[in-house]
């Protein structure tokens, strides 16, 4: 299958990341590599963008967009791990950071990887496939407890415990093994209605967050990377939903604190200074155009912040 990927918001994160032509660059979430190109147009030979993917197959069509670009360094791992690959690599700072988080097109197109609701594949849901949990173990060995959570928290799934409670049920009968089953049950307790949504959407992305701890992931990576942008380095974040975005907004609103020491402190003891300035008050929306070309970008919104 091609590797369809929509870089969505792609000339506002240009504009975001402020390109320098001798900028060290990181696209942590390289996917199809759209958003890494435009970066590999704008950099001299003199500057270096680092792409990094948890997803192998990701690297591996990235490269071949890359080609003709000799300054791009390819790393399979997490993002979350980005102080080790820039210290692994020799580079102590870095001049923009670009994260573009959920999943591709291309994961959500490609049936055997199980994270589309729609169409029949193994539970899977693993964006790196290196990797052991996947949503099949998620679904046949978490408790109802633990499932109901998950599906409560991540999902903001009201019918959370019912769900949970169904699941179980059915895995008494037989081990869930496909997206289908699982849409099934979902549906006896929350039956699709015409013009409505598919109502195992919210309990999809609970599970797939859990599989990829792509909350934890982000509550990490976010203060990591900002510590190593240098002086006025930028960081530009694109997120697909409420939980990322909640997440990317207190972060940024954190590191633009300066003093917290009480206000009757008759000076400054906690000797605490703002990390960065905010640059969007308000995030940053697709446009109509945009949208009418690729309805996945309806709910991303991107957070831009600067070093101080």
């Amino acid at each position: 299958m091609e590797f369809k990927h929509y870089s969505v918001m792609l000339n506002e994160c240009m504009d975001g990341l402020a390109i320098k032509p001798n900028g060290i660059y990181v696209d942590g979430t390289m996917g199809g590599a759209g958003h890494s190109k435009e970066i590999a147009k704008r950099i001299s030979k003199e500057g270096l963008l680092i792409g990094i993917d948890r997803d192998q197959e990701a690297i591996c069509v990235a490269k071949e967009r890359l080609a003709e670009f000799p300054n791009v360094k390819f790393v399979h791992d997490n993002h979350d791990n980005i102080k080790e690959i820039l210290d692994e690599l020799d580079i102590s700072g870095v001049d923009g950071i670009l994260l573009d988080l959920g999943v591709s097109s291309y994961q959500l197109d490609e049936r055997n990887r199980g994270f589309s609701y729609m169409g029949e594949a193994e539970l899977d849901m693993r964006m790196d496939r290196t990797q052991s949990l996947t949503a099949k173990t998620v679904v046949n060995k978490y408790s109802e407890e633990e499932l109901a959570k998950i599906i409560f928290e991540y999902g903001e799934e009201k019918f959370s415990r019912p769900i949970a409670r169904k699941i179980v049920e059915k895995r008494k009968e037989k081990e869930i093994e496909t997206t289908q089953e699982l849409v099934d049950i979902i549906e006896e307790i929350l039956p699709r209605r015409k013009g409505e949504g598919q109502p195992a959407k919210r309990t999809f992305q609970a599970i797939r967050i859990e599989v990829n701890g792509e909350l934890t992931v982000l509550k990490k990576v976010l203060p990591d990377a900002i510590e190593l942008l240098n002086e006025t380095g930028r960081m530009s974040v694109i997120t697909f939903h409420s939980l990322e975005d909640r997440i990317v907004k207190q972060t940024y609103k954190s590191l633009t604190t300066g003093c917290t020491c009480p206000k009757d402190f008759p000076v400054c003891v906690c000797g605490q200074k703002p990390k960065i300035k905010e640059l969007t008050k308000k995030p940053i929306l697709p446009s109509d155009e945009e949208l009418e070309i690729n309805l996945r970008a309806h709910s991303a919104k991107l957070r831009v912040a600067e070093k101080i």
